[in-house]
């Protein structure tokens, strides 16, 4: 089950094609990291679950990339580049959703937002976003880099600044969110 997951990962970085060998032995850091986590989440065996822990352990150490193997991610998450990547093992991720660099999808402590975000499909999160707290995020939204976003943001919407401001736009991640799975 995990093992098609991580094809359609690998779709939204290939296409149709999918990776060749050469290609599988030069994986970027973020592929890397995906393959083992896909891998740690599907695994039964409690001796390869420790050894892939160990790898995604060291994989986050070289990438800085924080995922959590219990965050649920849907299918064709794409990671724009490695570099300072953190995600709520409790968060919950939908399919086709791209991030980038520097983004943080953490937990609220305290307050009416106590908790962590529930993020829809087909989402863009550009550099250095913030997304915090027990808040939903509407399936085709685009979060512009730099933005902090604490409250509910419906679908179709463009989410920008820092306080942030909704913007309604169909079709927000037109040209953002290539090859959908």
């Amino acid at each position: 089950m995990k093992n098609f997951i991580f094809q359609k990962d690998l779709y939204r970085w290939y296409g149709e094609q999918g990776e060749s060998f050469k290609n599988r032995m030069l994986r970027p850091m973020e592929i890397k990291y995906l393959c083992i986590f896909r891998k740690l989440q599907s695994c039964k065996s409690p001796l390869f679950k420790i050894y892939y822990k160990f790898r995604l352990r060291n994989l986050s150490l070289k990438s800085q990339i924080r995922i959590p193997s219990t965050t649920q991610i849907g299918e064709g998450f794409y990671i724009g580049h490695s570099g300072r990547i953190i995600i709520n093992p409790k968060a919950v991720l939908g399919k086709n959703i791209n991030i980038a660099t520097g983004v943080t999808i953490g937990q609220e402590n305290r307050g009416k937002r106590a908790g962590v975000p529930t993020i829809g499909d087909n989402c863009w999160i550009g550099t250095n976003a913030v997304i915090v707290g027990n808040i939903t995020i509407g399936s085709d939204v685009l979060i512009a880099p730099l933005s902090f976003v604490n409250f509910d943001v419906p679908d179709h919407s463009i989410v920008i600044g820092n306080p942030a401001k909704i913007i309604s736009k169909e079709k927000a991640t037109e040209g953002y969110i290539n090859r959908t799975v």
